[in-house]
C-alpha cells in the first residue's frame, strides 16, 4: 500500500513540474540520507470506513509546526460536525480552500477566508449564490508536510497547489489555456446558509466583515465571528501575482459597484485576471487576529519571495527539523503511522500572536510578547493532557515552556488557567481543569525557564476560585459533586480529584506543606462516590443518597460525560493502589479489569464520541487512553503488554481512516507514539511514565539535553509482544516505571522480549 501511495504521489509531482526538494520530501526515492517528511502521510484520519467507526477528523493541507495558518480544501458545502476539519476524504467536490482548521476535534470552529479558482464567467447573480464548487479525484490528489496539490475537474481543469508559512497562506493557481481566470473570495464560508447555524446553545455567526481594495494587486478585509470561540476576529491581506483585471464585490445581494471597499455580514469577490497574460496566478494570504497591520507586517516578515517553491523548501526543511528528534528502526507503514503520528500532533498548540509578538488576550486587548517570542492557543486539554502535552514536555521542551507561559497569561486576564481555548478565548468545553496536569508535569519535569511560583500560583487559584462547573464551595463541603447542584457529577468528581493531587504534588516539591495536606486530601475525593455494593462510581445527592435508577452501561447517565460508568470507574490515575483497595484487593480487582475488556453489551445509544472498543474500553475516546496500564499495577503486565499490542494494531493504521476517532489535536496520535516506543505517561502530571511494549527493535530519542536515548529490544517481532526483563543503563528497572530525569540523561534501555507471557 505505502509503496502504491509513493509511486502515485512521484507519478503525479513529476506530471505537475513540482521541485526536486519536493520530491525528496514526497518520495521514497529521495538522495538525503533519512528523510523523515516522506513518512508523512497527511491523508490518514481523513475518512470513515463503511461503520463510520473510524474517523481521525484531520485534514490532508498545508501548515507549519505550531502555525497560525492551516490551509486545506474544504469538501462541505456547509460546515457540518462531522468532519469538523471540514474535509472529508468520502466527497468528491471542493467548494474552496480555507486557512484556519481545527485538527481531529470533536466540534467545528474557525474555516475562514476562502478562496476559491474558477474559469467561470462570473456575474453579480452568480456571486450572490457563492457556490463554485468544482469535483475532484484523489488519484490527482497528493499531499505532504508543507504542501497539497489537487486538480480540479468539472471541465475547467484547474491545478491547484498550496504551501504555508507560519502566518501566510500561500496558493499557486495553473489555469487552463484560453479560458476566463477568477478567484473567489468568500467571508461567509463559516456559516450555515449564509446566515447562522445553531447546536445545543451555540449560534454561529458573522457580526462583522470587510473587504478592501488597495490596489491592482492587493486585497485586505477582515471578519468578526461569533461561535465556539466568541468573538473571534481575523484580519488579513492577499497579495496576487498578477493585476486584477475586474472586480464585483458583494455583501449578499448588494453590489459595491465602483467602490473600493464594502462592509456588511455575507461578503463575497469575484476577482478576475487578464488571460492572455498568463496561464498561472500566485495568491499569497498573511492572516492576523490583531488587526490589519499585523496581516502587513506578517506578510512583510515571512512572505516576500513569488517563488512558490522557496515556501515548499522552507515547510520541508522546519518539519524535518521537528521529526528528526526520533529515529526509529520499522517498516514502511510503521513509520508512516509513526511519523504521521508526530507531525499531526506538533500542528497544534497553534501560534496566535503575529511576527512582532501583538496578541489579543482573553479581555480582546492588545498585548506584547517579549521579542522573539509567540503566544499561543488551540489548547484542546481535557484531551492533550494525557499525552500530547507530555511528549511536547519530553522531547521539545523549549516550546513546552512557551506553552504553560501562555496558559498562565491566559490564567492573568481570565481568572483561571484555560479549559479548551480557542483563538485566544477559553470556549470552556469539557471539565476539570486540565491545563493544571499540563503545568504540573512541566515544573515536576523542572523544564528549564519556567516561572514555577507564578505557575503554581495559578494552578492554586484555578483550584480554588469557583466557575462554571468548578463549584470548590460544593466540592469541599461535600467531598463530591453531588448531581443535584452539579451536572456530569461523577465524571467532575473523578477529574477534579485528579486535578488536586497534581496540585499537591507540586505543593509538596516547592515545600507548601499547607497547600499539600489541602490538596491531597481533596484528590482523594472520588473514594466518596464508590459504591461497594455495586462496584462503581455513582452519582449522589447533596443528602448523600445514591441516585437511582443506575445503569452503568448508558451513555444516557447525566452524571457522565462523554462516556459511560465502566469507562469513568478507572479514572483515577493519581492513586492506582487506593482504586484497588477500593475493590478489596488484587484479585477482586483484576476480575472486574477483565470483565471491562470483555463485557460487550450496550444499552441504549452509544455515545457519538465512543469508538474503538474491546469490550466497555473505547479507544476512541480520551478517558480510556491509559486503561490498558492498570495491568502493571496488579501484578499483571503482561496483560498491559497484549492490550497495547492489541490496541497498536487493531485501531492504527496507514490509511485515511487509520485512527479510531478524533484525533483530538494529537492526543490519539501522541498514545500511539509513546506506546510504541515502550513506555506512556499514565499519571500525566507527575514526570513519570509506566513501561508497556516497545514496538520497534530499535529507536533513538534525540533528547533536548544533546544527549540520545536508545531503545533496544532486539528480539521483538509480531510474537514477541512479552517484555520479560528492563534495563537502564545497565540497571534493572524492577518497579515498570521510568522517571523524565532517567529519559532525558540519556543512554539505553534495553527490552528483553519472548513470545511466552
Amino acid at each position: 500500500m505505502q509503496s502504491i501511495l509513493i509511486l502515485f504521489i512521484l507519478i503525479m509531482c513529476y506530471k505537475k513540474r513540482i521541485a526536486i526538494i519536493y520530491l525528496a520530501a514526497c518520495t521514497a526515492l529521495s538522495s538525503v540520507a533519512t528523510d523523515y517528511t516522506k513518512y508523512v502521510n497527511p491523508f490518514i484520519g481523513t475518512q470513515t470506513d463503511d461503520t463510520g467507526a473510524l474517523s481521525g477528523s484531520t485534514f490532508p493541507g498545508p501548515t507549519m509546526p505550531q502555525g497560525m495558518v492551516q490551509l486545506c480544501p474544504e469538501t462541505e458545502q456547509y460546515v457540518t460536525w462531522d468532519p469538523c476539519c471540514g474535509y472529508d476524504f468520502n466527497k468528491d467536490s471542493i467548494f474552496g480552500f480555507t486557512h484556519t482548521h481545527l485538527s481531529g476535534t470533536g466540534c467545528t470552529d474557525l474555516i475562514d477566508i476562502s478562496l476559491m479558482p474558477t474559469t467561470k464567467h462570473v456575474t453579480p447573480e452568480l456571486l450572490k449564490k457563492g457556490i463554485f464548487a468544482l469535483p475532484f479525484k484523489h488519484t490527482s490528489e497528493c499531499a505532504c508536510p508543507g504542501y497539497y496539490m489537487v486538480e480540479l475537474k468539472g471541465g475547467e481543469n484547474i491545478d491547484v497547489e498550496l504551501s504555508a508559512t507560519v502566518h501566510a497562506g500561500i496558493h499557486l493557481y495553473h489555469f487552463p489555456e484560453g479560458k476566463e481566470q477568477t478567484v473567489i473570495l468568500d467571508l461567509d464560508r463559516m456559516t450555515f446558509r449564509g446566515d447562522a447555524y445553531y447546536t445545543g446553545r451555540r449560534a454561529y455567526q458573522i457580526i462583522q466583515s470587510q473587504i478592501r481594495v488597495i490596489d491592482d494587486k492587493t486585497i485586505e478585509g477582515f471578519r468578526v465571528v461569533t461561535g465556539w470561540a466568541k468573538l473571534r476576529k481575523v484580519y488579513f491581506r492577499a497579495e496576487f501575482s498578477r493585476p486584477i483585471a475586474s472586480r464585483i464585490l458583494m455583501d449578499g445581494g448588494r453590489n459595491a459597484g465602483g467602490s473600493d471597499v464594502i462592509n456588511g455580514r455575507t461578503l463575497r469577490a469575484a476577482l478576475s485576471f487578464d488571460p492572455s497574460k498568463g496561464k498561472e496566478v500566485m495568491v499569497k494570504v498573511a492572516i492576523s487576529a490583531v488587526d490589519n497591520d499585523g496581516a502587513r507586517r506578517n506578510m512583510q516578515a515571512e512572505a516576500q519571495s513569488w517563488d512558490f517553491h522557496h515556501y515548499v523548501d522552507a515547510a520541508y526543511d522546519a518539519w524535518e527539523k521537528e521529526l528528526s528528534i526520533i529515529d526509529i528502526d520499522g517498516t514502511d507503514d510503521q513509520k508512516t503511522i509513526f511519523y504521521t503520528g508526530l507531525y499531526h500532533v506538533l500542528m497544534q498548540p497553534n501560534t496566535i500572536s503575529d511576527v512582532d509578538g501583538r496578541y489579543m488576550d482573553t479581555n480582546f486587548e492588545i498585548k506584547q510578547m517579549p521579542a522573539g517570542q509567540s503566544y499561543h492557543s488551540t489548547f484542546s486539554l481535557w484531551d492533550t493532557f494525557r499525552a500530547a502535552h507530555p511528549l511536547y514536555t519530553l522531547l521539545y521542551p523549549k516550546i513546552a515552556v512557551q506553552f504553560v507561559r501562555d496558559m498562565v497569561l491566559h490564567h492573568e486576564t481570565y481568572g483561571y488557567l484555560p479549559i479548551w481555548d480557542l483563538w485566544g478565548q477559553d470556549n470552556y468545553c469539557m471539565i476539570g481543569n486540565h491545563a493544571i496536569p499540563v503545568v504540573a508535569d512541566a515544573i515536576l519535569s523542572e523544564l528549564p525557564g519556567l516561572d514555577v511560583e507564578r505557575a503554581y500560583k495559578a494552578m492554586v487559584e484555578s483550584s480554588t476560585r469557583t466557575h462554571p462547573n468548578s463549584p470548590f464551595e460544593v466540592w469541599e463541603k461535600y467531598g463530591y459533586m453531588p448531581q443535584n447542584l452539579q451536572n456530569v457529577s461523577v465524571s467532575i468528581t473523578m477529574e477534579q480529584a485528579f486535578d488536586d493531587w497534581c496540585v499537591a504534588a507540586v505543593a509538596k516539591k516547592l515545600g507548601k506543606q499547607q497547600d499539600y495536606e489541602r490538596f491531597i486530601k481533596r484528590s482523594e475525593f472520588y473514594r466518596n462516590l464508590f459504591n461497594p455494593a455495586t462496584g462503581f462510581f455513582q452519582p449522589k445527592d447533596d443528602k448523600g443518597n445514591w441516585i437511582e435508577p443506575f445503569d452503568p452501561l448508558s451513555y444516557e447517565n447525566p452524571c457522565f460525560v462523554e462516556g459511560n460508568a465502566w469507562q469513568y470507574m478507572w479514572f483515577v490515575p493519581q492513586n492506582p493502589q487506593g482504586l484497588i483497595n477500593l475493590f478489596g484487593g488484587v484479585k477482586p480487582f483484576i476480575q472486574k479489569l477483565n470483565e471491562n475488556f470483555t463485557l460487550t453489551e450496550t444499552s441504549g445509544e452509544v455515545n457519538g464520541n465512543a469508538s474503538g472498543f474491546i469490550g466497555q474500553y473505547a479507544h476512541g475516546n480520551e478517558p480510556s487512553h491509559h486503561t490498558v496500564y492498570l495491568y502493571n499495577f496488579a501484578g499483571q503486565p503482561w496483560r498491559t503488554q497484549e492490550l497495547v499490542e492489541q490496541v497498536r494494531s487493531t485501531f492504527y493504521n496507514a490509511t485515511p481512516c487509520g485512527y479510531a476517532g478524533n484525533d483530538d489535536c494529537g492526543q490519539m496520535s501522541a498514545w500511539y507514539i509513546f506506546s510504541a516506543l515502550g513506555f506512556y505517561p499514565f499519571n500525566a502530571g507527575s514526570a513519570e511514565y509506566v513501561i508497556g511494549t516497545p514496538l520497534f527493535r530499535r529507536a533513538v530519542l534525540h533528547m533536548p539535553t544533546g544527549k540520545d536515548l536508545t531503545i533496544n529490544a532486539p528480539r521483538k517481532s509480531d510474537k514477541a509482544i512479552y517484555v520479560k526483563g528492563v534495563k537502564l543503563n545497565g540497571q534493572k528497572i524492577t518497579d515498570w516505571k521510568l522517571t523524565h530525569r532517567q529519559l532525558i540523561e540519556g543512554g539505553t534501555l534495553d527490552f528483553t522480549m519472548s513470545e511466552k507471557k
